[in-house]
């Protein structure tokens, strides 16, 4: 069995803009979709480690929405192209070291089930 948040699965694609941002900053994502099959809904999950801080999805597909938990879950029927979405998210997290590492995780739903994902991380420096 494969293991499913490794990118050998390509009918779901994560990518970050930026690999290390500073705190207080403004992240750009983009997902693309390449899944042949039904989807309801998709998923997107931030994480700050070892804080309890989370990312507030600012923007999806240049429309402002103030969505301030880790979980953003968007019905298909929402998505103006449900092949490219793009996200802005943005934290108020200061690494208490010198840097937090962050995992933005995406998920294709169908019917309840998880049938896509995948994993991106990045670092926030202070």
């Amino acid at each position: 069995m494969r293991n499913k948040n490794t990118n050998e699965d390509k009918s779901i694609d994560l990518s970050i803009t930026e690999k290390e941002v500073d705190g207080r900053k403004e992240v750009d994502g983009r997902i693309t979709i390449d899944y042949s099959g039904r989807f309801d809904s998709l998923s997107i999950n931030s994480q700050i480690e070892d804080s309890s801080d989370v990312f507030t999805y600012t923007e999806i597909d240049n429309k402002k929405i103030n969505h301030p938990y880790a979980r953003l879950s968007i019905l298909k029927k929402d998505l103006q192209d449900p092949k490219i979405i793009k996200f802005k998210a943005f934290t108020n997290h200061i690494p208490k070291a010198t840097e937090s590492n962050v995992k933005f995780r995406v998920t294709l739903i169908q019917e309840h089930k998880e049938i896509a994902s995948n994993v991106k991380f990045i670092k926030i420096q202070k």
